[in-house]
């Protein structure tokens, strides 16, 4: 079982994992190993007064790898998970295994999400997140910029073309649904705003139309007379 000494039993024999994988098991014995005799393999425990460490309650708002089959006995509690962004590390630890690519996707995707939730949740503060001076773009027109990139042997200068369409993607994408928003709604009223004129007019034609026939029919009802 995990978190104890006993070793699980091998689905496969040794000899059928050298088969099947090469070079598995190169160190399994001591001497092959270039750390011996300095390593010392130790058979008893390691002084714990517990065979199985306590376990906390268990939180379901908590992760858990399909590898294991409870939490770890010893977790946090300080990040639960919340939101949106939680259903889809939920998803992420719930349908597939860590070595799977999809697992490491959907969690880039909750952080991403995260990340948009708590922009949005600082509006609603007196001091809302500001793009400009945290995230500290202005630094790249004083800090020398190309200097401290090109001609050093930087390995990160592959992606950073990728760092402003993930830092101030986001924020381009919010400002252009703002905006698409607010002419939609600026069309909308002034579409009722026609509509409501329109009607007005109709409406007075209307009544100006009845008031004719009423002093048309009064004059006939005169006339006769």
């Amino acid at each position: 079982m995990t978190y104890t000494p006993d070793r699980p039993p091998l689905r496969e024999s040794l000899d059928e994992l050298r088969a099947r994988i090469p070079g598995w098991g190169v160190d399994l014995d001591p001497k092959d190993r270039p750390s011996e005799p300095k390593l010392q393999f130790r058979t008893d425990l390691t002084g714990a007064h517990w065979r199985f460490p306590d376990r906390q309650p268990e939180d379901p708002r908590r992760e858990r790898s399909v590898e294991h089959e409870f939490l770890t006995p010893v977790y946090g509690t300080t990040c639960p998970r919340r939101g949106l962004s939680g259903v889809v590390r939920g998803l992420a630890y719930r349908r597939y295994s860590e070595g799977r690519a999809a697992h490491w996707l959907l969690l880039m995707l909750g952080d991403r999400i995260d990340a948009g939730e708590h922009h949005l949740r600082s509006f609603t503060t007196l001091r809302p997140d500001n793009p400009v001076t945290e995230t500290g773009v202005l630094g790249e027109f004083t800090r020398r910029p190309l200097g401290s990139r090109f001609g050093r042997g930087r390995a990160d200068l592959a992606h950073q073309w990728l760092d402003p369409v993930v830092v101030a993607g986001p924020w381009v994408a919010a400002g252009a649904l703002l905006v698409k928003g607010g002419r939609a709604l600026v069309r909308r009223r002034a579409a009722l705003a026609a509509a409501g004129s329109g009607a007005a007019r109709a409406t007075g034609r209307l009544a100006g139309q009845r008031r004719r026939r009423t002093s048309i029919s009064s004059e006939i009802r005169a006339s006769g007379r």
